[in-house]
């Protein structure tokens, strides 16, 4: 199988339980994409193959660049369907966390970047219910809402995604236990978009810490977590610099839905806000600390973070503001003054 319809298959990017996805080549469009498969295995199961064809159509309705787009749907001859999608090269962020915990800047970073990108998807309307570092793509910055950044996130795979108005009728435990919301771990479709928002907080912590804040490798892990556990303290990593990280995620990663942001961009903001306050107060370098370095990556994977070189360029132009006043009046008295 080496050519579907008008794509060359490359090589495979990609498999999970219920599909595969292949890098391919469209000759017409002179372009690189991905093609998801539906595994043969399910083929016959009219219920994968709808869930697999609704996931097609609901990346195809979302207006946002946070979201890997499809453009083309189609049939093998064996009758499993595919879709085609925009290819997406920058790896995953679960790529960048086997080489170890981020620079505790960078990962705030990121953290943010993600709440941004999942606050767009819950816009269109969207739960995505399986936000793990996995199902984060990195794609190379072509300027906009993250600025100067070399890379920002796309959320994929929205095989469990759901409309934010059917959530609350949905009663299957599904999603990735480390990264799922313990709502989601009781199925009783008591959930909705602050499900996600307890997932960009595991995420981030695990880009901090190495690992996710809870060591839940089942759902009854998650069931069976002690509602008034706060995640472990970040002070270790962070000693007299903590600032409000603990509080922010001990909100973020509340059992009680009630207790969580209402908004995905809201935890932006103060991701953000941390982020910029440790870079101006004391930043933990990469390369001080035992974690990863640019160097170790695949060249593959993308490092910096986004938003950063613009915070950074806006933070040397406000200290560069004065010094050009007295420049220029200084230039002017000797012109003028004289």
């Amino acid at each position: 199988m080496d050519v579907i319809g008008r794509y060359r298959l490359q090589d495979k990017i990609g498999a999970g339980a219920f599909a595969t996805v292949w890098r391919g080549y469209d000759d017409d469009l002179d372009v690189d994409v991905a093609v998801k498969i539906l595994a043969d295995n399910w083929a016959s199961r009219a219920d994968v193959r709808e869930r697999f064809l609704s996931e097609a159509r609901l990346m195809r309705r979302i207006a946002s660049d946070r979201v890997v787009r499809v453009f083309d749907l189609g049939k093998l001859p064996d009758g499993r369907p595919y879709f085609v999608m925009d290819y997406v090269g920058g790896g995953t962020l679960g790529d960048v966390l086997r080489h170890g915990p981020l620079d505790v800047v960078d990962a705030l970073w990121w953290g943010a970047d993600l709440a941004r990108a999942v606050a767009a998807l819950h816009n269109e309307g969207v739960v995505h219910r399986d936000v793990t570092p996995a199902n984060l793509l990195l794609r190379a910055n072509q300027g906009g809402e993250s600025g100067g950044g070399t890379h920002r996130i796309v959320l994929a795979d929205l095989g469990l995604a759901k409309r934010a108005a059917e959530a609350s009728g949905l009663t299957q435990a599904v999603g990735t236990p480390s990264y799922m919301a313990p709502e989601q771990g009781r199925g009783d479709g008591g959930f909705d978009e602050r499900a996600d928002i307890y997932a960009v907080g595991a995420v981030t912590y695990a880009l901090i810490t190495g690992h996710p804040p809870y060591n839940a490798a089942s759902i009854g892990d998650v069931l069976n977590r002690d509602p008034d556990l706060p995640p472990p303290s970040l002070r270790p990593v962070l000693h007299e610099s903590i600032g409000a990280l603990d509080d922010i995620m001990a909100r973020t990663l509340a059992y009680r839905v009630p207790e969580r942001w209402e908004r995905a961009d809201s935890l932006a903001e103060h991701l953000e806000a941390e982020a910029y306050r440790l870079e101006q107060e004391a930043p933990l370098r990469a390369e001080e600390r035992t974690s990863i370095t640019d160097n170790e990556l695949p060249t593959t994977v993308a490092t910096d973070p986004p938003v950063r070189r613009r915070r950074k360029m806006r933070a040397w132009f406000l200290l560069a503001l004065p010094v050009a006043f007295v420049l220029a009046g200084v230039g002017g008295w000797f012109l003028f003054g004289q």
